[in-house]
């Protein structure tokens, strides 16, 4: 199988080529590096049967040509994290929107299959927990950029089912939850690395909010066994799955855990959301998978326990850390 990732040398992206290498796949990559980094694929350059592009996914010619070469599309390319998309909105909704339209558009050529990825964010304010599939997007005002990456998200789903519904693509849809692990940066506002990065150096932990707020967090590892297990699955295409872990966690508690976890005594302060981002930012207060129909599909469930995933992000954190003394 020959496997077209787009977004490739990002984070998901690039512990999805290492692992579709190591199981035998033939792997094409492009990132066009604005949020990817090459370090993240440095050792798999020159490894048998991968092959990189750096570009956009927006470009017509070069997606068309590479969709073409390839089984099977895994578009992960958007741009993300919360202070990048409340910084850049426009960049956002341009880019995930037209990426997204652009990709499906070489794939139905050929009728070539398309994972897309989607986000936990879609769900918005929903208040229903743990989120489902099937339930309502309740999204907040078009005067908060916060809610442009949720929207933008939403519309690559709708689009992509339309693909399926009407010129029968295959498509299947990742809507993945606080995905987390080593390579993963800080940079766009990722809390556990930054928390991590933080406790290490000894710096003020910096919690937004209250630091009530609840999230449940997923190893990049499951995530990414997840997404290849329904790529071999045919009963999963034409449907939404959640991809995420189900263990809880306050915000206040992450920064606890993360400070333990990294034997430090850093000094956790709050940050009001006025402060952090913009006047009216509103922020999800609990978001928690329901992955049962991931599960019942696939037979699959991302279950690595938040410890495990603290200990990781703390010891690629400290790697990180020292390399920069």
């Amino acid at each position: 199988m020959r496997v077209f990732i787009t977004g490739g040398a990002g984070f998901i992206g690039s512990h999805l080529a290492q692992r579709l290498l190591q199981q035998g796949a033939q792997v094409l990559v492009l990132d066009d590096l604005s949020t990817g980094s090459m370090e993240n694929i440095d050792p798999l350059i020159g490894q048998r049967g991968f092959e990189y592009r750096v570009g956009s996914a927006t470009d017509v010619p070069l997606v068309s040509e590479l969709v073409d070469r390839c089984d099977v599309t895994v578009h992960l390319a958007a741009a993300v994290g919360v202070r990048l998309i409340v910084e850049k909105p426009v960049h956002t909704i341009e880019t995930n929107v037209r990426a997204t339209e652009v990709v499906l558009a070489a794939a139905a050529k050929k009728q070539r299959p398309v994972l897309v990825a989607s986000t936990s964010e879609v769900y918005g304010k929903g208040v229903r927990v743990p989120y489902r599939e099937t339930d309502d997007l309740t999204l907040g005002s078009t005067t908060h950029s916060r809610w442009a990456y949720a929207c933008s998200k939403a519309l690559d789903e709708w689009l992509a089912l339309a693909y399926w519904r009407e010129k029968k693509v295959p498509v299947i849809i990742a809507r993945f939850f606080n995905t987390v692990g080593p390579r993963q940066t800080g940079r766009y506002g990722m809390v556990l690395p930054n928390f991590a990065a933080q406790a290490l150096r000894g710096d003020p932990i910096t919690v937004y909010g209250t630091g009530l707020q609840s999230r449940c967090f997923g190893h990049v590892r499951d995530a990414v066994a997840a997404v290849i297990k329904l790529l071999e699955t045919p009963a999963a295409v034409g449907e939404v799955f959640n991809i995420g872990g189900a263990e809880e966690v306050t915000i206040l508690q992450l920064a606890e855990r993360v400070r333990a976890a990294a034997g430090s005594d850093s000094e956790i302060v709050f940050v009001p959301y006025s402060e952090a981002y913009a006047e009216g930012f509103e922020d999800m207060q609990r978001r928690v998978p329901d992955v049962s129909k991931l599960e019942r599909t696939i037979g699959f469930r991302p279950s690595t326990p938040l410890a495990t995933i603290i200990e990781d992000v703390v010891a690629d954190q400290r790697v990180r850390t020292a390399a920069q003394v």
